[in-house]
């Protein structure tokens, strides 16, 4: 594996913390949405859907992985998840959205959970720009020789 794999790796791994943040942020600040653009009812929480993807691998790492050395992967967004959980009732019958019995389906939004997979993710946001500053310090150290 070389340093510029490396790097793909980790970037890969950038660009898919920064959609989540998106979707958690979108999730945040819909919190209270009641009604979407199209009327089908409140907003619905959403994430991403992560996979691995196999990096292309040079000959050489083709050899060493005849000696127990594994492929390695970078992460790709593959799909956004509509959460299936059902809205939250609440009763308000002042709300514009209230049906005849005075309830407003509420998005199915926990602001504490919310804040939570943002710290994550913020975290495995931090945790992939470490690797790209080792891996172009590497980089640098490679080119002094």
């Amino acid at each position: 594996m070389n340093l510029f794999t490396s790097l793909d790796i980790s970037s890969s791994g950038l660009m898919a913390q920064r959609y989540r943040m998106n979707l958690i942020s979108s999730n945040i600040a819909n919190a209270t949405t009641t009604r979407t653009a199209d009327g089908s009812g409140p907003y619905r929480r959403q994430d991403a859907i992560l996979a691995p993807v196999a990096v292309q691998q040079p000959p050489f790492d083709e050899f060493l992985r005849s000696f127990g050395a594994r492929p390695v992967n970078k992460v790709e967004v593959i799909g956004t998840f509509t959460d299936p959980r059902q809205p939250n009732l609440v009763y308000d019958p002042s709300h514009p959205d209230a049906d005849a019995d005075g309830i407003v389906a509420m998005p199915n939004i926990n602001p504490i959970e919310e804040m939570a997979n943002l710290l994550t993710t913020v975290r495995a946001y931090e945790a992939n720009l470490v690797a790209v500053s080792a891996t172009k310090d590497m980089i640098k150290n490679t080119l002094k020789i």
